[in-house]
């Protein structure tokens, strides 16, 4: 980070969404049973590299696991707008990489705050960039994945937070793959003044099989959610749905910045579908309030479910306590991609939903968080919305609602 304080782009200090860290190479391991080490997170050498092993396997869901090197913030940002006009491969597109220790903001919480000092931070949520492609490799050995979940959110508020001095809102990671060990984590997170839970959306596939994240067998947890004015998010990364490209004969591994032509433009979308899921279940019925966040999911499923929803209430009205689009706009919160379009969303959501995400170190991100404001001016957001976008919606996410 530079010495000098970025651009005041506003003139209000922003609250971001989607902040990230790198996780320590022990991040699955400092913590792990000992009978589990095998089984879940090792690094080993493989053909004279070191490797990230999970259940026994190289798992390639980050290229570079150790972060190191690592690329700069926003090195990939006019790419994910659509503009590569010398048709650059991305590792060309990556440019200059830093060392990781030429960076402690990106591990260091105490750092990391004086980088959100020089960027007009005021907070921001906490996201994994590693853990969110772990549930997959892990499913099918519960006890595995439990146990690695486990040391993962020891070592996240060891090192992180989850509250910390009111600015770093780190978010515990969890799997709804086993009931017991969520409801645990839960009530853990809870203690421990969590603000937020995370998780990458889609169906909860179980060993024996599916299942919807409405199901009563979930009661317990959603109950808890609801009452003590958590915010759920669900945050893209590997999920049950990466692995549908399978069925096309696409390449079954999945890796970050390692995208196909069909990956880029298939019509399959978790997100979309975990919303739907709840809204057919009548989920926000039983809970009333149940807040949920969609992070680094961008906005373009929003457009495709509303139409959706609206034809679905039309013919069968009766399916729902109301129209589906009232309840959605109610408790859910969403952080578009900056490429998004914006305007469109603001017009389906008001801009009281929606939220800056930077996706900040990210390469894919911005390399100076406040610069969406430039994105939300040029999609004719009003100063008075960009303050609901960049600041007031997430700090109060942040809060905990009760009833």
């Amino acid at each position: 980070m530079a010495d000098t304080p970025a651009p005041r782009y506003v003139d209000f200090d922003i609250f971001d969404g989607d902040n990230h860290y790198y996780e320590a190479t022990d991040a699955f391991t400092r913590h792990i049973e000992p009978e589990f080490r095998s089984r879940c997170m090792q690094w080993g050498e493989v053909d004279g590299k070191l490797r990230f092993l999970v259940g026994g396997k190289v798992n390639r869901f980050i290229p570079n696991p150790t972060f190191d090197p690592i690329s700069k913030p926003g090195a990939l940002d006019e790419y994910f707008r659509g503009r590569n006009p010398k048709g650059q491969g991305v590792g060309e597109l990556f440019g200059e990489l830093d060392a990781m220790d030429d960076h402690p903001e990106y591990r260091d919480r105490d750092a990391r705050l004086k980088v959100m000092d020089d960027q007009h931070m005021q907070a921001a949520i906490f996201l994994p960039t590693l853990g969110v492609g772990m549930e997959q490799a892990l499913r099918t050995d519960v006890p595995a994945l439990v146990a690695a979940f486990r040391a993962f959110n020891k070592w996240l508020d060891e090192d992180w937070g989850f509250a910390y001095q009111d600015r770093i809102f780190a978010a515990p990671l969890i799997s709804f793959i086993d009931e017991d060990a969520l409801i645990e984590t839960t009530e853990w997170a809870i203690e421990r003044d969590a603000r937020f839970l995370v998780t990458v959306p889609g169906p909860v596939m179980t060993p024996s099989g599916g299942r919807s994240p409405a199901d009563p067998i979930y009661d317990r947890f959603w109950s808890m959610v609801d009452e003590a004015g958590l915010t759920f998010l669900v945050h893209g990364g590997y999920g049950y749905y990466n692995t549908y490209v399978e069925d096309w004969g696409e390449p079954a591994e999945f890796q970050a910045f390692r995208s196909t032509p069909f990956r880029a433009i298939a019509s399959w979308s978790g997100v979309h579908d975990f919303f739907a899921n709840l809204i057919a279940n009548r989920h926000f019925e039983k809970y009333p309030n149940l807040r949920i966040a969609a992070v680094e999911t961008g906005s373009e499923w929003v457009a495709s479910l509303f139409p959706k929803m609206k034809k679905s209430f039309g013919q069968t009205p009766f399916a729902y306590p109301e129209d589906p689009r009232e309840t959605f706009k109610r408790h859910v919160w969403v952080s578009p991609y900056y490429e998004d379009d914006l305007a469109e969303l603001r017009d389906l959501l008001g801009a009281d939903r929606l939220l800056l995400g930077s996706d900040w170190p990210h390469a894919e991100g911005l390399a100076e968080p406040a610069s969406f404001i430039k994105d939300l001016e040029n999609n004719g957001f009003s100063m008075d919305d960009a303050r609901l976008v960049m600041r007031d919606n997430g700090l109060a996410l942040s809060r905990r609602q009760t009833r």
